[in-house]
């Protein structure tokens, strides 16, 4: 993965806590924690556009009945595409 150099500006006292995190352990160096911390940010904000879509979904008019026979369905079709890509 193709890294980047980013500057930011904190508060003394945030700077402390990382580093304490870092000495305790946690992190290897501080940008392990901002990497940590940005990529659970990450995964919130994609969990929160799935409920999202889940609810529209939902509250929408259009349902199917999901049943084996869809799940057989869906399976044949997603290997017939696969099939299709590799061939």
């Amino acid at each position: 993965m193709a890294m980047t150099s980013l500057n930011i500006s904190i508060p003394q006292s945030l700077s402390d806590y990382i580093e304490s995190r870092v000495q305790d352990g946690h992190f290897s160096t501080a940008s392990d924690y901002f990497y940590a911390v940005v990529r659970e940010e990450q995964r919130r904000h994609e969990e929160e556009k799935l409920e999202t879509m889940l609810v529209e979904a939902l509250e929408s008019e259009e349902s199917i009945e999901i049943t084996p026979q869809y799940w057989q369905t869906k399976r044949q079709a997603l290997q017939s595409r696969f099939q299709g890509r590799n061939s």
